[in-house]
């Protein structure tokens, strides 16, 4: 947001305060007995072991924090109430939801609350009723996989490395509803992320006509990133987008994972800039890099010696290559797949 305002890019009239879901609201799929614990988590700042072992609250993954509650409820408003206002076409940007590992009963990798599924839900309570549901997060959407599964009218496709937490997606994983998985190996670049979206994604999309798209557009498949070992650039990210862009005047964009944060920052930035018509520049203004050189990442590694284009661009170079064979078959495997079921 800050990179976005130092650029000019984010003026009063284009933004809009998430308002705290409520848990009633919450409760359109998480259950009464987890909102109540994860309420009085933050209250107590502490959990039972009892809390603990039925929740998945106050553990490495899901540690409890001041505004356990409060932070994901807020990220869960903003994903509710862009399902309301895409009654009307538009396109609607909550780069603090994308939290697609939250389970109705429990919180899962630093997911407490699950928005997407929230605000999928928000969407058909709206009347839409085909939802495409496009996550290129580095980690597979496990959360809203079990959501909507057997659900012809929720197309769900994820692009996520293989063999990696939650160990979830194969490829061979179809499902009974309309869930498309593709894992990519260690080292897939913009190049395989094209040929992904290209193949499967924006056909797929295409096809199903959906009334509105939610693409969740997690950060963490760059090379930056600490917790995958995908080796994107930024480019790869905003080139799903323009793609996903024409196929439906109806559209959430979700942030999710990123742990990188000038990555993050810069890449998130682009996408607002890719959704409200901004011109990409080749080098940023002083004051927007000031945002960035303002960052600090308590990384032994990732956090020094930051690369310079870090600051001072907002479009990584791209990284190009080979499309990988496993990309290759997999994407065969898919469109024979899609010949069956179309």
């Amino acid at each position: 947001m800050d990179l976005s305002c130092a650029l000019g890019w984010l003026p009063g009239t284009s933004y809009l305060t998430s308002p705290r879901a409520k848990p009633a609201a919450l409760t359109a799929w998480h259950t009464p007995d987890y909102i109540a614990a994860l309420q009085a988590a933050e209250l107590t700042g502490s959990v039972s072991d009892d809390v603990r072992a039925r929740h998945a609250l106050g553990t490495a993954s899901n540690p409890v924090y001041p505004e356990v509650f409060r932070r994901p409820a807020t990220a869960a408003g903003g994903s509710i109430m862009a399902g309301s206002m895409l009654r009307a076409p538009g396109r609607l940007y909550n780069p603090g939801g994308g939290t697609h590992h939250g389970l109705p009963d429990r919180a899962n990798g630093f997911c407490y609350l699950n928005d997407p599924v929230l605000g999928i839900l928000s969407l058909r309570h709206n009347g839409l009723s085909r939802i495409a549901y496009v996550d290129i997060d580095a980690h597979h959407c496990d959360g809203v996989a079990a959501a909507f599964e057997g659900d012809p009218d929720v197309l769900m496709i994820s692009s996520h490395e293989a063999r990696r937490w939650p160990f979830t997606g194969p490829l061979e994983e179809r499902g009974v509803g309309n869930a498309w998985n593709m894992p990519l190996p260690r080292g897939a670049h913009d190049d395989d992320m094209a040929a992904v979206c290209d193949g499967l994604i924006l056909p797929r999309v295409a096809a199903f006509r959906p009334d509105a798209i939610v693409l969740q557009c997690g950060a963490d498949a760059v090379t930056e990133d600490p917790l995958s070992r995908l080796q994107m650039s930024n480019n790869a990210h905003w080139r799903v987008l323009r793609g996903l862009m024409p196929l439906c005047d109806r559209m959430l964009v979700l942030g999710g994972g990123g742990y990188n944060p000038w990555s993050v920052g810069r890449l998130w930035t682009g996408i607002w800039g890719t959704l409200s018509g901004q011109d990409i520049p080749d080098r940023l203004p002083l004051n927007a890099q000031n945002v960035l050189r303002g960052l600090s990442f308590d990384h032994p590694r990732l956090g020094r010696s930051v690369p310079e284009d870090l600051f001072t661009t907002l479009a990584d170079r791209p990284r190009t290559g080979a499309v990988h064979d496993d990309v290759r078959s997999g994407l065969a495997t898919l469109a024979a797949r899609a010949r069956v079921w179309v």
